[in-house]
């Protein structure tokens, strides 16, 4: 047991006490299956977001190594948006937030979800139909859950680049738009289609979504 298993025999006189013994062998196997179970319940930590001290966000540049969502093409949710292009639109989210969402079928507090909108090229290389994505980033705005700093709970940061973004007013659409039909905790969960089923069967699904699922039947 080592040197201090030692010292102990030596004080007890050469001999160890085996009710003793058996109960420090007990409270070592409790100790360890508490730490298992803790680091099982825990799972991946979420790595939060970064701010500048001025409120910026930083841009999380390893974002394309997050959990991938989806893809959307051309989508809008406004019926008088109008473009001269195509555009695909892609969502990750970090991989903390995306396992606790697995087990949970809710977002963690410090969620990160990246939207990277990338142009549509139809000509290229041996492509004679469809489209597929160019290599020009058109713009990129993360989604960020943080209770502490923002009242609602959840905001939004545009980047034009790779410099820290500011913070997306709340007057800007986006925040009613979600807070009216996201389908779980201000985000649109309908539109992830690995997602959507787990928020399902979790029952996390908000009632505003289900009650527009309801009036489209």
């Amino acid at each position: 047991m080592g040197a201090a298993s030692g010292l102990a025999a030596e004080k007890n006189g050469g001999h160890t006490d085996p009710m003793k013994t058996k109960t420090l062998a007990l409270t070592t196997a409790l100790t360890l299956l508490c730490s298992i179970a803790l680091s099982d319940s825990t799972g991946t930590p979420v790595r939060g977001p970064v701010y500048t001290d001025d409120g910026r966000l930083t841009l999380p540049e390893d974002y394309r190594e997050w959990v991938y969502l989806s893809s959307g093409f051309d989508m809008s949710y406004s019926p008088m948006a109008t473009m001269d292009h195509h555009m695909f639109d892609n969502v990750f989210v970090e991989p903390g937030a995306y396992k606790a969402f697995l087990a949970t079928g809710t977002w963690p507090d410090k969620t990160m979800l990246m939207l990277e909108a990338r142009r549509a090229q139809g000509k290229g290389s041996i492509n004679k139909s469809g489209h597929f994505q160019s290599t020009e980033v058109m713009g990129r705005e993360v989604h960020v859950k943080d209770t502490a700093r923002f009242p609602d709970g959840w905001a939004f940061f545009g980047f034009d680049g790779t410099e820290p973004a500011k913070m997306i007013p709340r007057t800007a659409s986006c925040y009613s738009c979600h807070a009216s039909h996201a389908a779980v905790d201000n985000t649109f969960v309908q539109f992830y289609p690995t997602l959507l089923p787990i928020a399902t069967a979790k029952g996390t699904l908000s009632a505003a979504y289900k009650a527009e699922s309801e009036g489209r039947k």
